[in-house]
């Protein structure tokens, strides 16, 4: 077969990346999931944030662990592994007990969260191998398709979990089914390109070209020697830190601003929209005005989304609110495409899997921040606490954004 007719795959191989990305980010949509914990348990929000926190720690640990064993056994079995993970634990949590809370970070956070962990990195680095001309669009459509997955499948989960015929039992039962095997498929189909494929050679842009710097493959050491890469760090931080801790609270947010619940569990949908769009638009800014532009706009939009967020909760305005959350889900959806690219661009291809998940740690560090902004909610008994927690964090990113340099 010629080199030409299997480069013609890699738009097959998008597609499905984008379709198995679309119902990992299930994941995502707790906000929604914990209603059940929450409302038919009567689990407290503190232990219900931690489950959340705890989830993106695994997420962010099952990422790691899946480029280590990808490179050994390769994207196929590690994919499958990761199905089994997510089926086990997302059919395990709908056989949980009231009196059994803890179990939850077990199912949920443990086995879920590392199986969509190791799923979300072997996805985004095989799919992005057949893309060195277009890292920006390619991560932007698969972190588009993780990012809008709460709209479609939170709301489908949500009208099965008010479903007398189903329940929140079977509803849990039925989604680590259906993501288990659509995990599994993708392990099937998707893999990596021969050595004999030419791809086309990146075009240069003008935003880039005032950048130069060494274009080598840097080894994840190398990597975590580099000044630029713990600013760079430390900057995702901040911002994905605001995003994380809204979706980890948005529907209650929502209802405190005297939304009805329908609309709240809508809102979370809308947020997740923007959070795809957000995604998309800057894996295309990223490849036409480079990586400064983008990042200092992700920034702007963050501190603009926390400020009137935080005027919304002051004020108790649902229309601003509204606003506010389509601000966080662009702003949001903004962060993990700049970590791929910006992980690509400065890091190399080579080792990309690996130094992808480190940058990818970032959303330990951020979860943890959501947890803290919950508990400053229960003690406060409002909003306003947490974003100006959140807003301040944008403001210091926008310091810290200045001085990222080349590695």
């Amino acid at each position: 077969m010629s080199s030409n007719t299997n480069l013609n795959k890699r738009w097959l191989f998008l597609g499905v990346g984008v379709f198995t990305m679309l119902f990992s980010g299930v994941l995502y949509a707790w906000s929604i999931l914990k209603i059940p914990f929450k409302e038919v348990f009567g689990w407290s929000d503190k232990s219900l944030a931690l489950n959340f926190t705890l989830t993106m720690c695994f997420f962010c640990l099952g990422a790691f662990f899946g480029s280590l064993i990808c490179k050994r056994i390769g994207p196929k079995i590690t994919l499958i592994i990761a199905g089994l993970l997510v089926g086990v634990g997302f059919i395990s949590t709908g056989f949980l007990k009231p009196e059994l809370p803890y179990l939850l970070y077990v199912t949920y956070a443990l086995l879920s969260g590392t199986g969509i962990g190791i799923s979300y990195n072997v996805v985004v680095s095989t799919v992005n191998s057949w893309f060195p001309d277009k890292k920006g669009l390619c991560s932007g459509c698969l972190m588009m398709g993780f990012g809008i997955s709460t709209l479609l499948l939170g709301n489908v989960v949500s009208s099965l979990f008010e479903n007398e015929n189903v329940g929140w039992s079977k509803a849990y039962i039925i989604l680590g089914a259906v993501v288990g095997v659509v995990i599994i498929i993708a392990g099937i189909i998707l893999k990596k390109p021969s050595a004999d494929i030419s791809f086309p050679q990146p075009k240069a842009k003008k935003s880039t070209k005032k950048e130069n710097f060494e274009v080598r493959d840097y080894t994840t050491k190398e990597m975590l020697k580099s000044f630029t890469f713990w600013r760079a760090f430390v900057f995702m931080i901040l911002i994905t830190a605001v995003g994380n801790t809204v979706i980890s609270f948005a529907r209650d947010l929502v209802i405190s601003v005297d939304a009805a619940p329908a609309l709240a569990t809508t809102l979370v949908g809308v947020l997740s929209i923007f959070n795809g769009i957000g995604r998309i638009l800057t894996g295309a800014l990223y490849d036409a005005l480079g990586r400064k532009t983008t990042m200092l706009a992700s920034n702007i939009l963050t501190i603009f989304a926390a400020g009137l967020t935080l005027v919304a909760v002051l004020t108790n305005s649902l229309p601003l609110c509204i606003v506010g959350l389509c601000l966080t889900g662009l702003s949001y959806g903004s962060c993990p495409t700049i970590t791929s690219a910006f992980t690509a661009s400065f890091y190399g291809t080579k080792y990309f899997p690996t130094n992808y998940s480190i940058t990818n740690f970032n959303l330990i560090v951020a979860s943890f921040i959501a947890t803290f902004s919950s508990s400053l909610l229960t003690s406060t008994g409002s909003y306003t606490a947490p974003f100006i927690l959140l807003l301040s964090l944008a403001v210091v990113a926008l310091g810290l954004n200045f001085t990222i340099r080349k590695p």
